[in-house]
């Protein structure tokens, strides 16, 4: 039901909601964190000793959702360090190509730009081997800031691997409390990535630390069940007892295929995914990450309309849905259009 209304009545509203605001700064959304070289193998299914080569592609879930949301024709801005080599530049370059705004952007001559080498095994699960020994993202200085960058921006997004090692903690820290200050609403993602914590127990209370902070969180269904200690995560009252905190304005909780649940403090619910057929999951959730802030960054009264939240979240799932269909996060991202185009597909079967 919710894709014949999203096209009887939402999709053009979504549609010129998207394309609305009085200027690029009144929708601009800032993204804070980690770009890094992901490594991928040219084959599927083995680990990494077995990998008979590596293919480099742009990786860093911050940098996936500023690129996914001026793909989608929204304005983005990236905070972050990298490198000053090769690596580094091509990664800003890619930014640029994007069209994603780089003044943010930092270079330390010290340390080199993150590698990531990742894969997809044979029984599923996905190995990662990181290089950031330290990396230059772990440099960020708060004295690096581009402060009126950061106060221009309708929406502050960030995760939780800033907050792992010093500098870059309390930079997070302090540009998360300039964006307050300045108006923005506080986006999280926790994104966990268990092998770059020193344990788990200082993954959770890392992940939690910064938890009460945020106006909106988007959270993975296993990361609920890892950050309440094993804990049902398809149960609303663990979400609601453990996860929903005062000052939350949406709490999103993405299922991969079968879409995603909702939580504000007047109604919850659950949203379809939409099926494609896919070939690579990574970047999916970043892609879901920027469709649902490009519409929040355009009208924020979003939250408080729940059909039109629905609409909203719907299109998300179209936008990681079709992140899944092609190798890589970056090249895969969809436009406004494809997005919009697969779910009319949808309605219409």
């Amino acid at each position: 039901m919710i894709q014949v209304l999203f096209f009887r009545a939402g999709s053009k509203d979504l549609s010129a909601s998207m394309d609305g605001g009085s200027g690029a700064y009144d929708r601009l959304v800032v993204c804070f964190g980690e770009m890094l070289i992901d490594f991928v193998p040219t084959v599927g299914g083995v680990s990494l000793a077995e990998a008979p080569a590596f293919k480099k592609a742009p990786g860093g879930a911050p940098a996936n959702v500023a690129v996914g949301i001026s793909r989608l024709g929204g304005s983005s801005a990236f905070v972050g360090k990298l490198g000053d080599d090769e690596f580094g530049y091509m990664l800003a370059n890619i930014l640029k190509e994007n069209n994603v705004d780089t003044s943010g952007v930092r270079y330390d001559s010290t340390a080199r730009t993150a590698l990531a080498f990742v894969t997809l095994r044979a029984d599923g699960e996905r190995e990662f081997l990181f290089f950031r020994h330290p990396s230059a993202d772990m440099l960020l200085c708060e004295s690096e800031l581009d402060k009126n960058l950061i106060k221009q921006g309708s929406i502050f997004h960030y995760g939780s691997i800033s907050l792992i090692a010093e500098p870059c903690r309390s930079t997070q820290l302090a540009a998360m409390n300039l964006a307050k200050e300045s108006g923005s609403i506080l986006s999280y993602d926790p994104n966990l990535r268990l092998p770059l914590w020193p344990s788990e127990e200082a993954a959770r209370e890392g992940i939690m630390s910064i938890w009460d902070q945020a106006d909106i969180i988007k959270v993975s269904d296993d990361e609920i069940t890892f950050l309440t200690g094993g804990d049902d995560h398809n149960d609303d009252n663990v979400v609601l007892e453990k996860l929903f905190h005062p000052n939350l304005k949406l709490l999103i909780v993405t299922e991969g295929s079968k879409g995603c649940r909702y939580y504000t403090k007047e109604f919850k619910g659950r949203v379809p995914g939409v099926k494609t057929k896919a070939v690579d999951t990574t970047g999916a959730g970043d892609s879901f990450v920027s469709g649902i802030l490009n519409c929040l960054a355009a009208d924020q009264n979003l939250i408080k309309d729940e059909n039109r939240l629905r609409e909203a979240l719907l299109f998300a799932n179209a936008c990681g849905a079709l992140t899944v269909t092609e190798r890589g996060a970056i090249p895969a991202l969809p436009t406004k259009e494809a997005a919009l185009k697969l779910l009319h597909n949808v309605a219409a079967s």
